[in-house]
């Protein structure tokens, strides 16, 4: 039997969250000005401009905190810091470990915060700063059986080289939109060692570019010719203004909360 067949069971799982009020009047406003920004423009400009509110929309997506850089962080104004309360609830009545995954460095402060309210102990938090020195240290605490109940960490940090199997949840608060990454990311808790079954949350903010691109990576997925391996953030740079519109517009009645 071979040792991979020894693995308990992965459950994945697409988590949407909708948007509030003021998250969606940041987002149709965005998706005004990056209309109005296109007109004229062509290659490179137009590729760092398209991924500029890439970034912006995912930021928003996630908090319009994130997006406004004013450190508030008010769980009532992010749909998605709503799902994340349901989720950590139930995990920490069942006293379980959870890994929260997002790419952005800055985010992970203000998620532990939260998180502990909701789990009331500390958590952990790993990002590209974190000493290397530091990070053993980390993960050993994470370990153990008393140890804190939450890790957060940003993708690129935490998404290799890390044994974390003391979680059996895995949210990925938002999307690398490359599934070999996000992948890598899972792979800390659902690898040799883990004992119980994991539970994969993938957030997706309904009515936004994060659904349509999510589909997108759907539809994709089976090519084999590695059109992904870039990323999705790639194929939008290449669609031409009215493709790439469509794609980024707000469907506030899919969004509404």
């Amino acid at each position: 039997k071979s040792i991979i067949a020894d693995l308990p069971d992965k459950t994945e799982m697409k988590t949407f969250c909708g948007l509030t009020r003021k998250q969606a009047a940041l987002y149709g406003r965005s998706v005004d000005d990056l209309s109005r920004a296109l007109r004229g423009l062509d290659g490179m400009k137009r590729r760092g401009l398209v991924l500029a509110y890439l970034m912006k929309f995912k930021q928003i997506c996630n908090h319009p905190s994130h997006l406004l850089g004013d450190g508030v962080y008010d769980p009532a104004e992010s749909g998605k810091y709503d799902r994340i309360r349901e989720i950590c609830e139930e995990i920490a009545s069942r006293q379980e470990k959870a890994l929260v995954f997002t790419q952005f460095r800055e985010m992970t402060e203000p998620l532990a915060v939260f998180l502990r309210e909701i789990f009331g102990c500390e958590g952990l938090v790993l990002h590209g700063g974190t000493p290397v020195k530091t990070r053993k240290t980390l993960i050993d605490a994470f370990g153990r059986e008393e140890g804190p109940p939450f890790f957060v960490l940003s993708l690129k940090a935490g998404g290799t080289g890390l044994n974390l199997t003391s979680a059996s949840h895995v949210i990925h608060f938002d999307r690398w939109w490359n599934p070999a990454v996000e992948n890598q990311a899972t792979d800390r808790a659902f690898r040799i060692g883990q004992k119980r079954n994991v539970v994969v949350h993938k957030f997706i903010t309904r009515g936004t570019v994060e659904e349509k691109i999510d589909a997108l990576i759907e539809e994709k997925k089976d090519l084999s010719d590695g059109i992904l391996k870039a990323g999705a953030e790639a194929l939008l740079t290449e669609m031409n203004d009215e493709e790439l519109l469509d794609l980024v517009a707000l469907n506030i009645e899919r969004a509404r909360i």
